[in-house]
């Protein structure tokens, strides 16, 4: 490695990663070992993620707001809480990336995921408020501002990875496989949820039965970060930061120079985060409080619907990759749009109804989320990818997710379900006007 090589590599790794990346095996890493280690990663996080969104509705508004007059403002109040995660996201890339920066891309992820770990176990040892009063919310929000500030520290580089190292016309095939971890994740939440739930009596699950599934997070994030850093410390990963492709660069600097990429960015994919929770969270929670649909088997129905999604995501790589990126999403989003219309008389029309609301509404975000986190890392040249990529994601999230449960169900309880449509279908139309405003969605080789 030459001098200029050693000192274009300083700022985005240490001198313990440096030295493990020389020492590191020399056999090359397939993309397929590349792949799995993503997967894992994002499985990891959205396990997290889905454990607190499904406790949200079926522990979180007996157990912290009892004091609520009913079972509606109780889970209102719960889903506030579960918003402030997006605000802190931003917060934690902003910090993460100064770590990145100065100690180099393993320390952050170690900080990262242990925080996040951290915080979601801790979940499982608050007190309710019928103990501590207005502390138990308190200590929730903390916990759950911590999960948001970590996320914004598990981004690391490795889809960017996976994406340089695939092939000239298999880019959609390579975009999709990082949202794998989504549906996922949301399998082994449900799964672990429903289990408790059929298991238990109401009583046992609200006293101890929920708190398993925070529990089982730390462990996951503990595999998911051994996993990570095996990929962190290759060769391949030490080459491309010496390139400057998936170096931390300043957020000022970011902004300064593709401030519009950013801003477009995030709202490219909206359509497809809006449907994210309301396909999810949202349903779940309308469902307990309006209908006598047993949580426990509404959960094994979004159970069958990931299993679409996963099915839809792989689609979603092979479509794109004949079509291209930029027409599959916007096709994406006129469906959006069209099931925006359908999905409140889906639900209204009895189990059979939500049945098919959650079946098609997973199959349909699993075709656009397949290509919504290749849409926004490929906005950028291959030095400011990793940041940009990252801020736009937080952004997107934040705007087209962070209060969508709490929006969908005041709305719905305000003034019906057509409402909640009308609020997809807001996303659907920002994902389309920012790609009509959009050059490209192609990875650029610049």
């Amino acid at each position: 490695m030459s001098n200029v090589m050693q000192q274009s590599l300083g700022p985005s790794s240490s001198s313990m990663e440096r030295d493990a990346r020389r020492i590191h095996d020399d056999r090359p890493v397939s993309p397929g070992n590349i792949a799995i280690g993503v997967v894992i990663g994002r499985a990891a996080e959205f396990f997290d993620f889905f454990v607190y969104g499904i406790a949200s509705v079926v522990v979180f508004p007996e157990l912290f707001f009892p004091f609520a007059p009913d079972r509606l403002t109780a889970t209102l109040y719960s889903f506030s809480v579960f918003a402030l995660a997006f605000l802190a996201r931003p917060v934690g890339s902003l910090v993460f990336m100064a770590i990145d920066r100065t100690y180099g891309r393993g320390v952050k992820l170690t900080i990262a995921l242990f925080i996040l770990g951290g915080s979601t176990a801790s979940i499982a040892f608050l007190p309710g408020y019928a103990t501590l009063g207005t502390w138990s919310i308190l200590l929730l929000a903390i916990c759950r501002l911590g999960q948001g500030f970590a996320l914004g520290g598990a981004w690391d580089g490795l889809a960017s990875l996976l994406a340089l190292n695939a092939p000239q016309h298999h880019r959609g095939w390579y975009a999709m496989i990082p949202q794998l971890g989504a549906p996922i994740g949301f399998m082994l939440a449900s799964a672990l949820f429903a289990f408790f739930l059929v298991s238990l009596s109401d009583a046992d699950f609200l006293d101890w039965g929920w708190r398993y599934p925070f529990f089982v997070a730390f462990a996951i994030n503990v595999v998911a970060l051994f996993t990570r850093l095996r990929l962190v410390m290759t060769k391949e990963f030490g080459t491309l930061l010496e390139l400057h492709e998936l170096e931390a660069r300043r957020v000022t600097e970011v902004l300064r120079l593709n401030g519009r990429h950013v801003l477009i960015g995030a709202f490219v994919p909206l359509a497809s985060f809006a449907l994210f929770h309301l396909v999810t969270v949202f349903p779940l929670g309308w469902v307990a409080i309006y209908t006598d649909h047993v949580p426990s088997s509404f959960l094994m129905v979004q159970f069958l619907g990931a299993v679409c999604a996963i099915l839809a995501i792989v689609v979603s790589g092979l479509v794109a990759d004949r079509i291209g990126r930029r027409y599959h999403l916007g096709i994406c989003a006129v469906l959006i749009a069209i099931f925006s219309f359908i999905a409140p008389m889906l639900l209204e029309a009895g189990p059979t109804g939500r049945d098919v609301f959650v079946i098609a509404g997973f199959t349909i975000l699993g075709l656009s989320f397949g290509q919504a986190a290749g849409a926004v890392a490929s906005r950028f040249e291959k030095a400011y990818r990793y940041t940009g990529a990252a801020l736009t994601s937080d952004l997107s999230w934040l705007i087209g997710a962070g209060f969508a449960p709490l929006v969908a169900l005041g709305l719905t309880s305000r003034f019906g379900l057509a409402f909640a449509g009308y609020y997809l279908l807001s996303g659907a139309l920002c994902t389309i006007v920012a790609l009509i405003f959009s050059k490209t969605l192609e990875i650029s080789n610049d």
